[in-house]
């Protein structure tokens, strides 16, 4: 079939407004009791899934062929079969981001004794939605969709005040308690049941230039291995790796490698003699 040539100019980019329905109508195929309909019923839930996907899936590649045409790809019949490339390999994906999203509900229910249940974790925590964005955004990014893939963590980012980058890694059962602030950069790597608080920063000490004075997209980010807490208003700079089972500790700045089982905490605070009143300090 000879697809229709529509100029250039006249290709709209993608649109913030349509991922984030997109995302929504995913997010309630992924967990359908919890994040679907009212009145939803388990006889029920199979067909509104297949309802959501039908529906999510095909504006999702219309949303990556935008991006393809915003890179200027070859042809209209190219774009079209990368994008089909690319949601086939998201579909065929959704299964493991329920898996790793059972894992991420599962820390954070075990990790904060608010949490009553997991479905108050699903419904409540500012971690699990940007999770959600995030896991399907980094299997968009992997396959060849970055512009989309940031959007959508930038919709998460607006949502809940967490930035992801899709390009970071992030393994199974990462919990983000209370969640604000946080920030990881595109290249940090985080292994398993890694668990971080509100304001922790994973980022870049400084940035690699070419002969033009042009930034390379170089490994920048911190490696946090599995099993490491790191407290909040902890900020971690610079392509360095925190050995497992450590813990940093609040409002650290740290820009060295530590090993394994370390802790890592800033010096005891000054108390001074109690004041009677305000009036009394100097």
């Amino acid at each position: 079939m000879v697809m229709p040539q529509i100029p250039e100019d006249e290709y709209p980019f993608p649109s913030r407004l349509a991922l984030g329905q997109i995302i929504d109508n995913l997010a309630s195929a992924l967990f359908p009791m919890r994040l679907g309909p009212r009145g939803l019923t388990l006889e029920t839930e199979d067909a509104f899934v297949v309802t959501s996907l039908r529906r999510a899936l095909p504006d999702l590649a219309a949303q990556v062929r935008m991006e393809l045409h915003a890179g200027h790809a070859e042809s209209e019949a190219d774009i079209h079969a990368e994008a089909h490339r690319i949601i086939c390999a998201l579909a065929e994906s959704l299964p493991d981001v329920r898996r790793l999203l059972d894992t991420d509900l599962e820390a954070a229910f075990a990790g904060d004794p608010a949490a009553r249940s997991v479905d108050e974790v699903l419904l409540c925590y500012p971690a699990l939605t940007t999770m959600i964005h995030y896991r399907i955004a980094h299997l968009l990014y992997r396959e060849g969709a970055p512009l989309v893939a940031r959007i959508i963590t930038e919709i998460a980012h607006s949502r809940t005040g967490i930035d992801i980058h899709p390009g970071a890694q992030v393994d199974e059962s990462f919990f983000i308690d209370h969640g604000t602030g946080v920030v990881i950069g595109q290249t940090a790597i985080i292994g398993k049941r890694v668990r971080l608080f509100q304001a922790v920063t994973l980022g870049a000490r400084s940035f690699t230039t070419d002969e033009q004075g042009h930034l390379v997209n170089t490994p920048r980010h911190p490696v946090i291995e599995d099993d490491v807490v790191i407290y909040a208003g902890a900020t971690i700079l610079g392509r360095i790796t925190i050995g497992a089972g450590s813990a940093i500790g609040g409002n650290v700045w740290l820009t060295k490698s530590v090993g394994p089982r370390s802790i890592v905490q800033q010096g005891a605070p000054n108390v001074s003699i109690e004041r009677d009143t305000l009036e009394d300090w100097p």
